[in-house]
């Protein structure tokens, strides 16, 4: 498994400084990752790095809390894309959600679709929700017109799970994509995410996975 073409090498750490972005962006070109995932103040250097890689420059919007005013969210978004984004991950705001607000959030992620015309993840934060909330967040996400349902954006109570993965990839099916995100670390947690029914992984540890000693190894984790 070529599993460098699932990963979103991404560094969104609020102390990350110009030379480790630089240094994230030269590891994605040398590794081949699907994207380099980055705060939006680091767009445009971003996406300067990676021109002519094939390597997706990809930020995020209403990170990490998903609680930004509709119209802030909106004007992240279009700076983004302004900055070189070519893809968005962006946090459903969690709080309408689950007061019941479906089409508020759903109206709000179709906008932000449309607004970019980009590639459109959605962070739905599965440590936050019960089961049927997952389920009709999943639902949500593909109605309004994203292109991934993403799991968690690894700062909240836990990341991605390998259940959860399966509870969405079960809603979805192939009508969109499902991204693991949050504590994910290894070739084999990788691995399984995927096997599961993750078509990209969001990481911070990259190198690390596609670099695994044990990923050849029998049972190796």
């Amino acid at each position: 498994m070529d599993i460098a073409q699932f990963i979103d090498h991404t560094l969104l750490k609020p102390d990350a400084t110009e030379s480790n972005i630089t240094k994230l962006c030269e590891e994605a070109k040398k590794y081949h990752f699907a994207s380099c995932c980055v705060n939006p103040c680091w767009v445009s250097l971003v996406s300067k790095v990676l021109t002519g890689s094939g390597i997706k420059t990809c930020s995020v919007v209403g990170f990490p809390l998903g609680a930004s005013h509709t119209m802030v969210k909106y004007s992240e978004a279009e700076r983004c894309v302004e900055d070189g984004a070519e893809e968005i991950d962006m946090v459903m705001n969690i709080g309408a959600f689950k007061s019941g607000n479906i089409d508020f959030v759903k109206n709000e992620t179709e906008e932000i679709v449309r607004k970019t015309g980009l590639l459109v993840k959605v962070i739905i934060e599965t440590c936050l929700l019960s089961t049927n909330e997952k389920v009709e967040a999943a639902k949500v996400v593909m109605e309004a017109g994203a292109h991934f349902v993403k799991t968690s954006t690894g700062f909240s109570k836990y990341g991605a799970t390998i259940e959860d993965v399966k509870l969405l990839k079960g809603v979805v099916g192939e009508r969109i994509g499902v991204k693991a995100s949050g504590g994910i670390r290894t070739y084999q947690q990788a691995k399984d995410m995927i096997e599961a029914g993750a078509t990209r992984i969001g990481t911070s540890a990259g190198v690390a996975i596609v670099t695994d000693v044990n990923k050849n190894t029998p049972g190796g984790s």
